[in-house]
């Protein structure tokens, strides 16, 4: 399902503001970006404003945050929101589900929801304290809303995210918060994952999509790009365009490195 259809710039006057991100070379030649598949990926060197793109998205759509701050707060994305107020998004059909995930925030959700059932399990202990001469009936009550939380975060998480290496928590984070019919953003998901770790997010990503799901994705793992009929963008041409599996710098340096390593080791 394609959910956000295309996006650009609603006034071309809004390249004259100054300083990042306006002064960015994708963001100067900025032109409509298209979206025509399911799976969209972003892909460039360092620098080229991929990422930058995909944080103006998750601003202009109101995306849910998978991450310690909300997309409207977050004071890494105080510049990128003045770029998203520029964006005009079209939709095919409008949808508030789904999240905005950068690899970086994952580790600080997992913490967050560690300290958050931390501090249920206190509370609980205090109820049990505060209660001990009432009725059974009382503290049950009383210990409801608590008991609630930490079944909640058990159901999705099992024994935690912290109880996990980052790859299996990043995995099972990904899947716990899945709701059919989003739109999900994501950048450099590939960071906490291993090569086989990759393929079962591929693997995830193609039951999402299944349900209408929509992703875009900004990453520089080959493997992933490698998702079957996804749109790739280049970003590292001006304006970025779609281009090839094959044809991707990415891909073809990976594949000489892996044909012959000692050819690119010994001139380093």
């Amino acid at each position: 399902m394609i959910h956000l259809r295309s996006f650009s710039l609603r006034r071309p006057e809004a390249l004259e503001e100054k300083g990042f991100p306006f002064s960015l070379p994708v963001v100067q030649s900025l032109e409509t970006l298209v979206f025509s598949a399911p799976v969209t990926f972003f892909v460039g060197e360092n620098g080229s404003g991929k990422s930058t793109l995909l944080e103006a998205l998750a601003c202009a759509a109101g995306s849910i945050t998978v991450g310690s701050e909300s997309v409207k707060t977050d004071p890494s994305l105080a510049a990128v929101r003045r770029l998203a107020d520029q964006l005009r998004l079209v939709w095919q059909k409008r949808t508030h589900r789904g999240f905005f995930l950068r690899a970086e925030d994952f580790f600080g959700y997992a913490r967050k929801m560690a300290m958050l059932r931390l501090e249920m399990e206190e509370d609980l202990r205090s109820v049990d304290r505060d209660y001990q001469d009432r009725s059974t009936t009382a503290a049950a009550f009383a210990r409801l809303p608590y008991a609630n939380e930490i079944h909640d975060i058990e159901r999705r998480y099992g024994e935690g995210l912290e109880a996990r290496s980052h790859g299996e928590s990043f995995l099972a984070l990904f899947q716990s918060r899945f709701v059919p019919g989003g739109l999900y953003l994501l950048d450099e998901p590939e960071a906490p994952l291993s090569p086989i770790r990759q393929l079962a997010l591929i693997a995830v990503l193609k039951q999402m999509v299944t349900q209408e799901a929509q992703f875009i994705i900004a990453t520089h793992s080959p493997i992933l790009m490698a998702f079957p009929e996804a749109l790739i963008y280049n970003f590292d041409v001006i304006p970025p365009r779609p281009v090839a599996y094959t044809d991707l710098e990415h891909v073809k340096l990976t594949r000489d490195f892996l044909d012959n390593p000692d050819a690119f080791l010994e001139h380093l």
